[in-house]
């Protein structure tokens, strides 16, 4: 454990956060809100330049340190990044500011402000950008420039990144950090354009485009795309199911690999399951007399708003809570499932349920046949039996975590749907649920300790557990200090 390493990372993660509040810093001129925002962007640079000259210059970072890195990483930043809620005076407590910097940083877009236009311009652009840093992991930026200020970063990208494994696009870490980030920009200023040529107002097109990349789900609009025409809707099922797709395969697309989306065993599931069940909400919507609106409403109402929710980004047309029974019951399932790894969306994962399901499988072949080899495989590639037991015991973790967030939300007082589901929607960065935090309502109606329950929730699914888990076992400070004390010696 070197923690002037993890001292000197989080300095670099700091002044890049600093840095990200300038847009906003020059919007609140005329907003009135300019002395607060100041202070939030001078606090966060201030903080991060004492760890950067604080520290050594050449460093490195092992396993145990990344881990750490990430861990507080993540909780220092979301920590400044609740301070323009704060300082401005928009967030009604502590707890609100640091909720709704929490649900932008892990992309999950639950809000605790019942109506988003009345909140000044630079707020709003916060709430975005702090989506779209923390989307593809702001620690995964951090890797690609951690090379020229002496740093090592192959342990902090293992750390952050999500799903089973992580795709090498080089034999270099940082310039594989480098090159994601490139694709998700380009990507990002892709929808921006698009937008603009649709005739989205300029403002709602950066905020939008920077939401969707990151599967974020603030809108600068309360009734969401609601309040856009079809073909932006359109627009926005496709980038969304981009964004919940492996960004490796985006950049083995754009460079003449054209079947890398379709030779992918994950990205068949992942884009099956959104077709099917877009379709089957389609079926049972305009088969409710109650609830369908004309067909080709009802055919962009289910694609668009189960697609938000298997990309986990949560934007919404409609309010699904209003939905039949059924399909509420399926939005829940696909909640937890997610998006695919290595992208910005949340979830379980699809690459670990399908790993899990053919894992199932294969124990009723073995009650069969005890005396048979079977191995599971992802498309044609084996999976090894060390991941298999990663998967289990993180799926065993989730469902323990998500009890866990129902009963103390239950223990609150709040109904069992409106429990399950906001321990769900928290957990897989969804943002909104059913029942009082279904896409009619919000967040804002809860109580401190509630959004404190649910900001854990959302940290520990973003992080997938065992980063900020690790953070509080002792063993991990005890062994720490018992391996710098010979070198204390030495020295």
């Amino acid at each position: 454990m070197n923690i002037l390493a993890v001292l000197r990372v989080i300095g670099v993660l700091l002044l890049w956060t600093s840095l990200a509040m300038v847009p906003s810093v020059i919007l609140s001129i005329g907003e009135g809100d300019l002395g607060g925002w100041l202070i939030a962007a001078g606090v966060t640079a201030v903080a991060g330049l004492v760890l950067w000259f604080g520290t050594p210059r050449h460093i490195n970072i092992d396993r145990r340190t990344g881990l750490v890195v990430v861990g507080l990483g993540w909780l220092a930043l979301v920590t400044v990044g609740s301070l323009p809620f704060m300082l401005t005076g928009v967030a009604p407590h502590v707890v609100g500011a640091f909720f709704e910097s929490v649900s932008g940083f892990t992309t999950t877009g639950a809000t605790i402000f019942p109506v988003v236009e009345d909140l000044p311009h630079s707020i709003l652009l916060w709430r975005s950008i702090s989506h779209w840093l923390g989307g593809m992991g702001i620690i995964v930026l951090g890797v690609a420039i951690l090379p020229f200020i002496g740093v090592g970063g192959a342990q902090l990208f293992h750390a952050e990144a999500p799903g089973i494994s992580t795709d090498r696009l080089t034999p270099r870490i940082a310039s594989t950090a480098r090159l994601l980030w490139g694709v998700y920009a380009g990507l990002t200023g892709a929808l921006f354009l698009i937008y603009l040529a649709l005739g989205m107002p300029a403002f709602d097109a950066v905020n939008h485009a920077l939401s969707a990349l990151a599967t974020g789900g603030f809108s600068t609009r309360t009734s969401s795309f609601a309040a856009y025409s079809p073909s932006i809707q359109w627009v926005t099922t496709l980038f969304m199911l981009i964004a919940g797709t492996n960004f490796a395969l985006h950049y083995r697309m754009l460079t003449g690999r054209g079947r890398a989306w379709f030779g992918d065993a994950e990205w068949r599931v992942y884009a099956g399951v959104a077709v099917l069940a877009s379709l089957f909400c389609f079926v049972a919507l305009i088969a409710s007399k109650d609830v369908g609106s004309g067909l080709h409403t009802d055919l962009r109402d289910a694609f668009f708003n189960v697609t938000a929710i298997v990309s986990t980004t949560g934007f919404t047309t409609a309010d699904f809570a209003a939905w039949p029974v059924v399909c509420q019951v399926l939005l829940i399932g696909l909640m937890f499932m997610g998006a695919m790894g290595g992208s910005t969306g949340g979830g379980f994962k699809v690459v670990r349920v399908v790993v899990l399901a053919k894992h199932t499988l294969g124990e009723f072949k073995r009650v069969l046949h005890p005396q048979a080899v079977i191995v599971t495989r992802l498309g044609r590639t084996p999976v090894r039996p060390d991941i298999l037991l990663k998967v289990v015991g993180l799926f065993a973790l989730y469902i323990g975590t998500h009890g866990v967030g129902t009963l103390l939300l239950a223990a609150l007082g709040h109904d069992f749907i409106t429990s399950a589901s906001a321990a769900i929607a928290a957990m897989s960065s969804i943002g909104p649920g059913l029942g009082a935090v279904g896409p009619a309502g919000n967040y804002g109606g809860l109580g401190t300790v509630e959004q404190a329950v649910l900001s854990v929730l959302m940290l520990l699914g973003r992080l997938e557990f065992y980063t900020l888990l690790i953070l509080f076992i002792p063993e991990t400070w005890r062994l720490a200090r018992r391996r710098s004390r010979p070198k204390q010696l030495h020295a």
